[in-house]
Parts: structure tokens; sequence; C-alpha cells
């Protein structure tokens, strides 16, 4: 797993569940709310849950989701569970290390993984679509009082809705190890979400302001 290879098939499967997500083979309703729908696939061998998200960022475009998405350096200032996040260049490929506040009393996690993103046009429009996994290249190594995560894979796609606002898509799974209570998983997952969609999309209508202001400084 030292380099992760995304290829074409992976995107054209992400890309065809904005439209009809796969459900079948034991997917199940998890919760709706805020324009959010998940659903959840239990996994046997680490008793955790996959997750696949529809949602709907009502008044801004997929292009700007995508850049906001993808743009580490404003991250940093809109998510505020980033405790550190960098992208280095790694025998030619970029790897990103991710250090991801969490709860009170509970260690943090990071994260090192790759990252691609790619644009295509497909039968229902143009759509921007990301692919992310966890990798060992670069050796980046572990902190004291962090754990880390090393089985970690999103996907996300975004689509314009067909008025002012984009269509999302996105599949998540991670094995944050460590004894965290079934209760505070649920509620990551049921609040953590949406939470995060409604803090991207103020952070998406707050953009061109951060990106005005960014030239400004480096001129």
């Amino acid at each position: 797993m030292a380099v992760v290879t995304f290829e074409d098939e992976e995107f054209e499967k992400v890309c065809k569940e904005l439209q009809s997500p796969e459900l079948d083979g034991g997917w199940e309703f998890f919760t709706e709310s805020h324009d959010v729908q998940i659903h959840r696939l239990y996994r046997e061998e680490s008793g955790l849950y996959e997750y696949k998200v529809l949602g709907m960022l009502s008044d801004v475009s997929p292009s700007v989701c995508a850049d906001v998405y993808m743009d580490l350096e404003y991250r940093k200032k809109w998510d505020s569970y980033v405790n550190e996040l960098y992208e280095r260049e790694v025998e030619g490929k970029k790897v990103i290390y991710w250090n991801v506040n969490f709860p009170m009393f509970m260690s943090n996690r990071d994260y090192v993984y790759m990252r691609e993103l790619r644009e295509f046009d497909v039968e229902y429009g143009h759509v921007w679509a990301v692919l992310a996994q966890s990798t060992t290249l670069g050796n980046v190594p572990e902190k004291d009082g962090v754990i880390r995560v090393d089985d970690y894979k999103c996907s996300l796609v975004f689509a314009s809705d067909g008025k002012q606002g984009t269509k999302a898509f996105m599949y998540y799974y991670d094995n944050p190890k460590g004894m965290i209570p079934t209760f505070i998983i649920n509620w990551a997952a049921k609040t953590g979400v949406p939470g995060f969609l409604t803090s991207m999309q103020k952070a998406c209508r707050k953009y061109p302001e951060f990106c005005s202001k960014r030239k400004s400084a480096a001129s």
C-alpha cells in the first residue's frame, strides 16, 4: 500500500453513485437531516461501518466545492477539527498528512494519504470526482499521543443540482482504532457529516474573499 494508484474504473463507479447509489448487499438506511441522507454497511472484520452520503449544497457551485475541498491552506481556516494539515511531494507523488482533533479525553488521530481530483463529462452533466486512500509512502513518523489511522478511504463527487447549487455524493470508511464507545461513533456519523457539509457550504461562500486576500498577500 506504499503507492496508491487510482484507476479509471474507480472514478467511473463513484460518478455513477451520485445519480444512483449502489445500496444492495447489506446497505441500510441510517439517518437523514438537513438535505443529507446517510446509508451504512457493517464490516464484520473491523466491527465498523462504511458510509454513503447524499447531500445538497443549495447556493454554491460544484466547481467551487471542488476547489474548496482540495485547498488545504483554506481547510485550516474553516475546519475546526484540523490540528495539522500539509501536503508534500514524495517520489514524485503528493502525500497529505492530516492530524484531526478528537473530543476531550480522547487521543487525536492522524492520517497519511494520497488523493486525486478528476473532472468528467457524464450523462447527467459535468462532475468533479475526488478519490483518497491511506498510504505508507513517505514513511511519516507517528507522533506520541496521536493514533495513526492506516485504513482510510474516501470518495466524493460534485455536480450541479440543475439550479444554482451542488449535489454531492460521499463514500467514507476509516478505522480510528482504540476503544471508542459505539454511541460516540454513531453521534459522529449522524452529526459530523451533515455538520461538515454545512461548514463547507459556508466556506464556499467565503472562498472568493479568501482567494482575493491570498493573491494580494502574495503580490
